[in-house]
């Protein structure tokens, strides 16, 4: 039965990407959720996706729907997916990102469906006027418009020009998952008494591997670490030959996608999120679940998941001199590894469970009030 009290729900969940990133996880995660307390799921794609999230859910006991859109606006594609939440019998739809948050937005009410759109930090959407106009539309047809943060609604809020109650926060969850720790460090072949810093994130620019990684050249002949990075994107190759111009390739793993990410926070000792912009990252907040000390930008959303020198050492976005100095005073202190370390697992648990991002997306989706 749903936490949140009455009737199960038919709750159709969208997203526009189909890859392994933040997004698609929490949403993945949240349909897991909301089945396990009585609703029925239906995942909604885009059929010129990769496949990735799409085979997640059908692993997971899902049936995905998708349907195509083959112009920037295509009325074909809102009646293809009107239909498709027709069929299934919608009480709500869940858009995330954009794309879906205006064709849901179309769609849902020809659907007989309440609509809730959640945006997940980034601000592709205000860089064009016709985004924030169609954005800006969605929301208002929309039953209510989530930020993931409260920097993030606060984003929206400015830039689509919407009332401060129109816009609500519900921070990300992550389920409680477990990692065994030899594996990578076997893999990698890190010595037991040797710490091992790891990023998870796309290798994207603004994920701010670069300054990582020039932060570390920084420390110069101090030894005893070795950097894990898992993650896909257009910058590996960027970020391998600085390694090697570096001089950093035999402590340097650019492991690529990996699906084992338990595994690798498992095996670490430090997280660093170097990012340049951020909404609420789910990457950081599972860290800080398996009891990981971070090194972190302050940037977006992390200050309200972290405090400085509490849970967390928070550093500017994009200098390398300061992450080095932070990642410094953590590689040799281990004092400080462990207050962080445990600080951040107990807010994790605390503040950012599945469950709780479940029964604040319950209250919304049934029009209720969040408390």
């Amino acid at each position: 039965m749903s936490s949140a009290g009455g009737a199960p729900l038919r709750i159709a969940l969208m997203i526009e990407c189909d890859g392994p990133g933040g997004a698609e996880l929490m949403m993945l995660d949240l349909a897991t959720e909301l089945r396990s307390r009585g609703h029925a799921v239906l995942p909604v794609n885009l059929a010129n996706g990769t496949g990735w999230l799409g085979a997640r859910f059908e692993a997971a006991g899902f049936v995905p729907a998708t349907f195509a859109i083959r112009n920037p606006v295509d009325f074909a594609a809102v009646r293809a997916l009107t239909t498709i939440l027709r069929d299934f019998r919608a009480d709500v739809v869940h858009s995330h990102e954009f794309t879906m948050a205006v064709y849901g937005a179309a769609a849902a009410p020809r659907a007989g469906a309440r609509h809730v759109i959640t945006m997940h930090g980034g601000l592709y959407y205000a860089t064009a006027m016709r985004r924030r106009l169609a954005l800006r539309w969605a929301a208002r047809r929309s039953n209510a418009l989530v930020g993931v943060s409260l920097a993030t609604a606060a984003a929206l809020e400015h830039t689509l020009g919407l009332p401060h109650e129109r816009v609500f926060v519900v921070p990300n969850g992550i389920p409680q998952r477990n990692g065994i720790r030899e594996r990578v460090r076997r893999e990698l072949a890190i010595p037991d008494d040797e710490l091992l810093i790891v990023a998870v994130g796309n290798l994207y620019p603004v994920k701010g591997h670069a300054v990582l990684l020039d932060a570390l050249a920084m420390l110069g002949d101090r030894a005893g670490w070795y950097l894990a990075i898992a993650g896909r994107g257009g910058e590996e190759a960027h970020l391998r030959a600085q390694s090697a111009t570096a001089g950093l390739d035999a402590r340097v793993h650019i492991l690529g996608f990996r699906d084992d990410v338990p595994d690798i926070l498992a095996a670490g000792d430090v997280f660093a999120m170097p990012s340049l912009s951020e909404g609420l990252p789910l990457a950081l907040v599972e860290a800080m679940s398996f009891g990981l000390p971070v090194v972190v930008s302050n940037v977006g959303g992390i200050p309200e998941v972290v405090t400085n020198d509490v849970e967390a050492l928070l550093v500017p976005a994009s200098d390398a001199i300061s992450l080095s100095l932070a990642l410094r005073a953590l590689l040799d202190d281990a004092a400080l590894r462990k207050r962080l370390g445990d600080a951040g697992r107990t807010r994790a648990i605390r503040d950012y469970a599945i469950g709780t991002m479940a029964d604040r997306y319950e209250r919304l989706y049934r029009g209720e009030p969040l408390t």
